[in-house]
């Protein structure tokens, strides 16, 4: 079986990789984060991402990565599905983070594969195992090398599918061909964590997307998938391509995405606050590049 645009995939098909908002003085807003998740939910995303990379998760404690998963869930209660970000470069401590989000009510939990120590396959799928058998929630497991050093490779892909909580893929391997082989052959629901490949993945089957520029557009999104799945994929195309400048946008100069989106919200007005460091806020050039892609995007 597989994930084709006609079968509901495990966490919904519209998922923002939602940023964590902060005060002015850098501590975790909570208030701001519920009225963030509202605004994403009313505007078309069926799923959020907490304490994922665009939610800062590497600077943020294991005790607010709970409480932002037990407010989202207060303020977005069943309308949308949570999956909380707790992949870390430490198995025990990714196991612990797993159980801690079950416990806070998260639908299911995203693992990246343990970063800069760039275990072996088997110890990778080892450690996969592990934290999808410390809790009862679902995993998606999380492939982009280019952050983590470690490519999980289709052929252990395709062994893990064998796993009854391993039920998705967040995709940034730039390995197309390798996505719709393990599509082909699994059931895993495979999601774009590219937002250029949003809907040329979910065309070969894909389940939808884990998007960062959903934060600042999340209904402009979310109107390339309804598109397709109405069957007017020209549309969908023109949609898509309507994106791609503020797609580019926001990954330009080398700026983590969590930057721009930050920047982009706190301009239109909607709880961001700043960036924890090493990060540093976006500048004023930077910032009226983003306005005008995003004025285009969603004129």
């Amino acid at each position: 079986m597989t994930y084709a645009a006609s079968l509901t995939p495990p966490f919904g098909r519209a998922l923002c990789a939602m940023v964590t908002p902060f005060t002015a003085s850098g501590a975790l807003d909570l208030d701001g984060a519920q009225r963030l998740a509202e605004w994403l939910v009313a505007h078309g995303c069926d799923g959020l991402v907490l304490s994922g990379t665009t939610g800062e998760s590497p600077t943020t404690s294991d005790a607010e990565k709970a409480e932002l998963v037990a407010a989202v869930r207060e303020a977005v209660g069943d309308r949308a599905s949570l999956v909380a970000g707790v992949g870390t470069f430490d198995t025990r401590h990714t196991v612990e983070l797993a159980r801690s989000a079950e416990k806070a009510g998260a639908d299911g939990v995203l693992v990246v594969s343990p970063y800069y120590s760039r275990p072996p396959q088997d110890a990778l799928e080892a450690h996969f195992r592990e934290v999808a058998d410390a809790s009862g929630l679902p995993v998606m497991l999380y492939d982009i090398p280019g952050r983590t050093g470690t490519r999980i490779e289709p052929e252990t892909l395709l062994r893990l599918a064998g796993h009854p909580r391993i039920v998705a893929v967040k995709d940034c391997s730039y390995d197309f061909l390798g996505a719709q082989q393990v599509i082909g052959q699994t059931g895993l629901a495979y999601y774009a964590g590219c937002d250029e490949h949003n809907l040329a993945l979910y065309a070969v089957g894909g389940a939808g997307y884990v998007s960062t520029a959903a934060n600042v557009v999340p209904a402009q999104l979310r109107a390339v998938l309804d598109a397709f799945e109405a069957g007017d994929t020209p549309v969908s195309a023109r949609l898509q391509q309507r994106a791609t400048p503020l797609i580019t946008s926001m990954t330009a100069a080398g700026l983590p995405g969590t930057v721009t989106a930050k920047a982009l919200l706190g301009a239109l007005g909607l709880p961001a606050g700043p960036v924890r460091a090493p990060l540093r806020p976006a500048d004023h050039e930077t910032l009226d590049a983003l306005r005008d892609a995003y004025e285009r995007c969603v004129a």
